[in-house]
């Protein structure tokens, strides 16, 4: 059997979607990079928002249109919240819930009138070989959310937080050194979270890694602030963990916050950046942004604006409110006007590219170890554009010759100018 396996949203979808290409593997099956000569469709949705309900199912009719003959499964956090209306999408042979991907494989294979090879005709403990680059892998260390932010369906479609054994984890993360990868990144809806159903948490789980695998880069997805303890960043020690965190901030003014049952104050945001700079050299933030949240008026607003440029963040990911059904943030009064949350949103993404310009050009002139991933199209010159990234996560851009193999390298590069306009890498130079 071929199988095509694709997703949008999050990273934790990602990393599903290759955890299934190596069971589907491990069972004999053929996974494809190309839904045309597929014979089962397996696509991972999205619900985090009113538009990602929208684009998966709009996504499911793509799949099937690009292969009406294949078996079209549809599993993910929308496939979970409205399940009934999914099955009624044009195409679609099977949905499974998020409560049921553990077994989605098996059910698949089960399904499936074309017989596969006998489970296990791979080698045992062989990693996958997902298609496309093996430069950076995403492992999903758990599942599901105790928080309840106001805005968030993710907690419903998701369930009660579970978490993989660390042995289990250190396991696939060296089958993956293994087949050739650089770099792993851990995720999970509830990262911080991990280990609460287990007596263990982030922390230990990160030691272990660095421990007992020697995967050269180990990467954390996004975390929430309130996550982190006072010995969090004594783990960066290890040069092996690479120096940059997502840590959202949805919000400048503590009056949101509170509305959106976040359990920080802009303070302990403040301080807690404060101590990752401190303890972490060439510590690089991202974060998250959410403009025109329910009642959030002009002052409020000026409070967000200034905050984020107080605190100064290498790249923000900005998204504009829109009511999520199901949510207790839909249900609030006072909603922001639609023109009011798009003048906001410009506003914030000229400040967002200004602190990227600025991060850009204070790394210009340094030597840094940048992970190459794959090559763009030849330009008319022979010579091949590379983009790679930095340990602390900016992007780097080359130009090689024709005969020259960057892909999956980790090489020292000399960081000259930004590119573009506005600035969203460095060019780089390779260092002999």
């Amino acid at each position: 059997m071929k199988v095509y396996l694709t997703s949008i949203g999050c990273r934790l979808n990602e990393a599903e979607i290759a955890t299934w290409a190596r069971e589907f593997q491990l069972a004999g099956h053929q996974v494809t990079a190309l839904p045309a000569e597929a014979d089962a469709l397996v696509f991972n949705t999205c619900a985090v928002t009113a538009e990602a309900a929208r684009k998966s199912r709009q996504f499911v009719k793509r799949l099937h249109r690009q292969n009406p003959n294949a078996r079209l499964i549809v599993t993910g956090c929308y496939a979970s919240l409205e399940p009934e209306r999914v099955t009624e999408l044009m195409g679609v042979d099977l949905v499974v819930s998020n409560g049921e991907k553990d077994a989605l494989v098996a059910r698949v294979a089960g399904e499936m009138t074309t017989p596969g090879m006998p489970r296990m005709a791979a080698e045992p403990g062989a990693a996958y070989v997902y298609p496309g680059s093996r430069t950076r892998a995403f492992v999903k260390v758990q599942d599901g959310c105790r928080n309840r932010c106001t805005f968030c369906i993710v907690t419903v479609a998701r369930g009660e937080e579970r978490s993989r054994p660390i042995t289990e984890i250190v396991d696939e993360i060296n089958a993956l050194r293994a087949a050739g990868y650089q770099e792993a990144v851990l995720t999970g809806v509830h990262l911080g979270g991990y280990g609460s159903d287990l007596d263990e948490s982030l922390s230990s789980l990160v030691r272990a890694i660095l421990g007992d695998t020697d995967i050269p880069r180990l990467r954390l997805s996004s975390l929430e602030p309130w996550d982190l303890p006072e010995d969090f960043f004594s783990l960066w020690q290890s040069p092996r963990l690479m120096p940059h965190l997502h840590l959202p901030l949805q919000s400048g003014s503590d009056r949101i916050l509170r509305r959106m049952a976040r359990r920080y104050t802009t303070g302990d945001y403040a301080r807690l950046i404060a101590r990752a700079r401190a303890a972490i050299p060439d510590f690089n933030l991202s974060t998250d942004v959410i403009v025109g949240f329910p009642g959030e008026d002009e002052t409020d607003w000026a409070r967000t604006v200034a905050f984020v440029q107080e605190i100064g963040f290498g790249h923000m990911h900005i998204f504009t409110y829109s009511p999520r059904s199901g949510t207790a943030a839909a249900r609030m009064p006072n909603q922001v006007a639609g023109e009011i949350k798009r003048a906001r949103s410009r506003d914030l993404h000229a400040i967002a590219a200004r602190m990227k310009a600025e991060t850009l050009a204070r790394h210009a002139g340094e030597v840094r170890q940048v992970l190459w991933e794959g090559p763009g199209e030849p330009l008319p010159s022979g010579d091949v554009r590379w983009t790679g990234y930095t340990e602390n996560w900016l992007r780097v851009e080359t130009i090689a010759g024709p005969g020259v193999l960057l892909e999956n390298r980790i090489l020292p590069v000399r960081l000259l100018a930004p590119l573009r306009q506005p600035p969203d890498r460095l060019l780089g130079e390779l260092v002999e």
